[in-house]
């Protein structure tokens, strides 16, 4: 039996994802699943020195570990006209010349606010207390990923952009977020297997929906029932399953205009299996 390390960020859509995998709801033949949660700009770094055979990370981090991983094609996070948010304490025209709090270098949510504009001043903060810190008026804005979408507004904080809208404005195409990679030394034959039985999971949790979101509500940070719901179902959707030809193309647009606009130092095609 062969143990397989699977890094995902602590959040419901995640958890969602993978529970039957963990649980043993869906089996993988000869092979053991072993879960490790940390935040996803954690894994981004993690994925750089390649610690884990499967792991999900930003889209944004992909063209850095391009040499040891690929995308599977199930597993993407992706918001179809919606998406991390920036929210400011008061109404705000503008971000140029802003302090925003950002939740890390590598993800995709930086890599797409800098595409929307780039003169701001990125204050790197963990991704759980960036309400707060534009709450406390610490910094201008904050760019809100995760759970945060649903619950600015009890804070009464503004929505400045929304960078799902701009982005299909802008192409028409699902906001690629993030994303399940695995690694390429451990062979093409594993990772196929891997990959099916990862969308298996998705499939198994979407067809059995309420035991796999009780299940997601652990992970939900302070989202009531209904809210963990409404968020799942943004994030676990038709992309996810399978990115599609939608889904891979707005992968591989957004990282070429990352690398056009010098945001992404290397240009690549991303690959998918599965």
């Amino acid at each position: 039996m062969s143990r397989i390390l699977i890094a995902h960020s602590p959040d419901s859509d995640d958890a969602f994802m993978f529970y039957a995998l963990i649980t043993g709801k869906v089996g993988c033949e000869q092979l053991e699943f072993e879960q490790i949660l940390a935040d996803i700009e954690t894994l981004n770094q993690k994925a750089l020195k390649g610690e884990y055979e499967v792991s999900a990370v930003s889209i944004h981090a992909y063209p850095y570990i391009a040499d040891k991983y690929v995308l599977m094609n199930s597993g993407a996070s992706m918001g179809y006209n919606y998406g991390p948010i920036v929210v400011s304490k008061e109404p705000m025209e503008s971000l140029k010349g802003k302090k925003v709090a950002v939740p890390g270098k590598l993800t995709s949510a930086f890599l797409e606010l800098k595409l929307y504009e780039e003169e701001f001043t990125p204050i790197f903060i963990n991704f759980d207390r960036i309400i707060d810190a534009v709450d406390n008026e610490k910094v201008d804005a904050g760019l809100i990923i995760h759970e945060g979408q649903l619950t600015y507004r009890s804070k009464k904080l503004y929505k400045v952009v929304d960078l799902g809208e701009w982005w299909y404005e802008e192409t028409g195409l699902p906001l690629p977020l993030g994303g399940n990679v695995i690694r390429k030394d451990i062979g093409k034959e594993l990772m196929e297997k891997i990959a099916l039985c990862v969308k298996k999971s998705i499939l198994y949790a979407q067809s059995h929906e309420d035991e796999a979101l009780e299940y997601a509500m652990k992970f939900g940070r302070g989202l009531r029932n209904q809210e963990a719901k409404k968020f799942v179902r943004m994030y676990v959707n038709e992309f996810t399953v399978d990115y599609g030809e939608k889904g891979r193309e707005a992968v591989r647009l957004l990282l070429e205009r990352g690398y056009e606009r010098g945001l992404i130092p290397v240009k690549v095609e991303p690959e998918f299996i599965g």
